[in-house]
Order: structure tokens, then sequence, then C-alpha cells
């Protein structure tokens, strides 16, 4: 696919390393020379020095015989801007990317300016978070087919009762219907079978519903939803964060330091408690309550502060604290410290736009690819097909040859998740989740080994 990426900060690079290593032909724009430049000696792309939203500029890049563009830049007018211009000279499909709310009420309706998608990075990281406190024993949580199906990360601790079980076990111990369709072990992937043994810091992903999985953390003894939690930080992530708690009825304290910002954020959010304070001071946090908390949320704009703040709270038994950090190096720091769920809203928007490209690239008559994730290192995808031309319908499951290391993780039919057995079946109309460590299924036949 030809695709045009404007902007090579932090999100446009990413969204660069990630097209450029799936074999897509790039071109990168910034004004900044030394950004294009570094991006061409160390990637297979091209570059253009100037303006995304010059008509010359994108002429250059070659936008009318562009799939796609995508405006990445740090300026949301400029990215609207950029989007709309390339439309005029012919790009097929446009990406911008825009942090401030009322541009995604603007243009929700406006498809004939061109804009294919509207990526928020703040709104993508609070539904992120939203989503890891309703399990907050989850590492992290996604989902598929509307809702209807989760995939959820956690990790097993040396005490659970999930240590030495073999999956075909599973169902006899749990009431539960859920499925593992994928472990990390000692940072590798494993797509399991059925004689697959459980150990202790093993990283479990599994599909379910959400009713399925919230049964099956309690028969573990773990933490339901969170119903009480404090963030520090009153960014634009917090603000949708919060906008999202209150409509879920989960309590929320905000502690920003600064007063103006405090004020606004109490006259936009009806339920939630605002206070301005020092979320890093020690003292404040235990007199709001630290010790009798739900969960902690560290949003502040720095990450060495949300990793102190995190460590902090973790050191006071909270059972649940999420971090916000963009130098994903400090990562595995967090990780080491027993902290395991962490956002980027960079991250999560390079993602979000990677997921849209590999779906739009993906489509045809045989089975569209509706929704993208990788977990383990992003050496295993778990993807949504929808099921319209398969080769093999009707056929049961253990009756069809499929490729190596993958594994049919669920079935969506009339709105239901089928956790799969070996006699269910495939149907036209299905929506079916595999997960595979096999390199870019472009559709649904491509998980039979013919």
């Amino acid at each position: 696919m030809d695709i045009i990426i404007s902007g090579l900060g932090s999100v446009g690079t990413t969204i660069m390393q990630q097209l450029s290593k799936e074999g897509h032909n790039i071109v990168v724009i910034d004004l900044n020379s030394q950004k294009v430049e570094d991006a061409l000696n160390t990637y297979d792309v091209k570059g253009v020095i100037g303006n995304c939203a010059s008509s010359d500029v994108l002429k250059e890049a070659g936008v009318s015989s562009a799939e796609l563009l995508i405006a990445s830049t740090s300026d949301d007018e400029l990215n609207i801007l950029c989007c709309i211009i390339a439309n005029k000279l012919g790009v097929k499909k446009t990406i911008a990317r825009a942090s401030k709310p009322e541009y995604l009420e603007l243009f929700e309706n406006e498809g004939d300016l061109g804009l294919s998608l509207m990526v928020n990075p703040h709104y993508e990281a609070a539904m992120e978070i939203s989503r890891m406190l309703r399990f907050p024993s989850a590492i992290t949580v996604n989902h598929f087919s509307g809702g209807k199906v989760e995939l959820v990360e956690f990790r097993v601790a040396k005490s659970s009762p999930l240590v030495g079980m073999c999956l075909k076990n599973l169902g006899k111990s749990f009431k539960a219907k859920v499925l593992i369709c994928a472990v990390q072990r000692d940072g590798k992937a494993i797509i399991p079978s059925g004689d697959f043994v459980i150990e202790e810091e093993d990283r479990l992903f599994l599909t379910a519903t959400t009713k399925n999985i919230s049964l099956f953390f309690k028969q573990l003894g773990w933490n339901k939803s969170a119903k009480n939690v404090i963030i520090v930080g009153g960014s634009r992530t917090a603000f949708y964060l919060c906008e999202e708690l209150e409509r879920v009825g989960i309590n929320a304290k905000v502690i920003e330091k600064n007063k103006k910002r405090a004020t606004a954020l109490s006259a936009l959010l009806n339920r939630t408690e605002i206070l301005c304070g020092d979320g890093t001071d020690q003292e404040l946090l235990l007199d709001e309550g630290l010790e009798r908390i739900d969960a902690f949320v560290a949003l502040s704009s720095l990450d060495e502060q949300n990793i102190i703040m995190s460590m902090f709270a973790a050191s006071h038994n909270v059972p649940k604290v999420i971090t916000k950090i963009d130098q994903l190096g400090y990562y595995d720091m967090l990780q080491k410290s027993g902290i395991y769920s962490a956002v980027s809203t960079k991250t999560s928007t390079a993602d979000q736009i990677v997921r849209f490209v590999r779906t739009i690239g993906s489509k045809d008559e045989s089975g569209s690819v509706q929704r993208i994730f990788q977990i383990i290192n992003d050496t295993t995808e778990v993807l949504e097909f929808r099921a319209d031309s398969f080769r093999q319908f009707g056929v049961a499951i253990q009756d069809l040859k499929f490729k190596k290391n993958l594994l049919v993780a669920g079935i969506i039919r009339s709105g239901v998740l089928i956790t799969p057995s070996g006699q269910d079946t495939i149907e036209k109309g299905d929506s079916v989740i595999i997960v595979t460590k096999e390199d870019a299924l472009a559709n649904l036949n491509d998980i039979l080994d013919d």
C-alpha cells in the first residue's frame, strides 16, 4: 500500500516504523530536515521536507496515487487541513490525529471532507484505562465485536490455583466459559494446546464475554471492578477517563496541581471530586484515602513522576495501579517493581492507526478483517474476521487443517459468543477470532494449510 505520513514526532515515527516493517511503500513529510534525513537513513522510506498542508509538498509526495495519508503532527488544525487538501488532490483515505474534543464532535459526520478516521490520543488512552478498571486483576484489556468479546491479559502468581493446571481441565475447575488462547512464558509466545500446563509467572491471554471473565476472576478470588479511584493529573486523558467513569458509576477523585485547570475540570465534570494539590505529596495522598481505594492512576505530564507515584501507591497495597508513560524504555522498570499496567497516549494512537491500516489493507471477498491486536512483543496477532466467503463453511473445527501456531479463539454468531470446541463449525456471517504467530493473515481462508 502507498502511504504518506506527515509529522515525524514520536507518534508518526512509531507508525512509520511499524508500517515500513510490514512492507508498505512509505513517504514521510516533515518541516524538520534532520528528522526526514534520519528516517531515510534508518528505514526503507522516501521523504519530503516541507509543510504537509501545502499542495505542492503533497504533490511531491505522490498524494494523487497514494491510498492513504496519515496526518500525525502535534497540531490538530494542521492535521485536519492536511487531510482535507489531500482528499481534494486524490488520496483515497485519510487519518487525522486530533486531541481537542470539539474537533471530534465537529467532524463526526463530515465524511464529505475526506476524513476517513479521526484519532484522539487522550480519548484512546482513557478508554484503555477504563477497561483495565473493569478488570483490575488484568494487565491489559481489549475488545472485539463491539464489546461482545474481551481479550484479557493477566499474570499467574505463585499462589494462584491455576499453577500446575492442565488447560483441558480448566472447564472442570471453573464454571466460567473462558479460553486461554495465548501464553507468554520467559518472554516467548506460545499458542497452547489442551495439554499445556500453566506455570507461575506465565502471562495468560484469554477470550470470553465480560460476564464470564468476571465470574472467572471471582472464582480465582480476585478483586472485582474498581469502585473508588484516585487520579493524579488533570490532563485531557483524565477528563475523558472521568467522563467514562461517571457513566459507569465508578467514584473518581482527581488531584491537579494547577488551580486554573482544577477549576475548569470542576466545571466540566458532574460527579467527580476535584482537588487542587500536589499528587507527589505523600501525606496528601494518604489523607485522601490512598490506603482505602481500589485503584490509582498516575496521569501527570512527567513519566518519572508517574513512576514514583505509582511505586508509592503499590507500596501501600493499592490493588490496581496504572501508570502513563510515553518513554517505553521505562516499562521494564515498572514490571520489575511489580506494576504491570501502563498506558501511553502515543502508542495508543499509533496502535489504532496501524490496526486501521491493516484492516483496510486486508479487506477482500473471502473474509474481511474487522479488528487486529498485536500481543507478546508483537510476535502474535489476534484478529477478528468476518466470515463471508470461507471455503470450509459447515466443517467441524476438528476436521479443518490449520496452519501451525494458530487457534480459533472465538466464534460470534448472531451476537452470541461460542467458545469453540472440536465439533463447532464456522458459518456464513459469523465473526471469527483467530490467534496466530503467522505473519499478516490477509483473509479468513489464510488460516487453512492447503
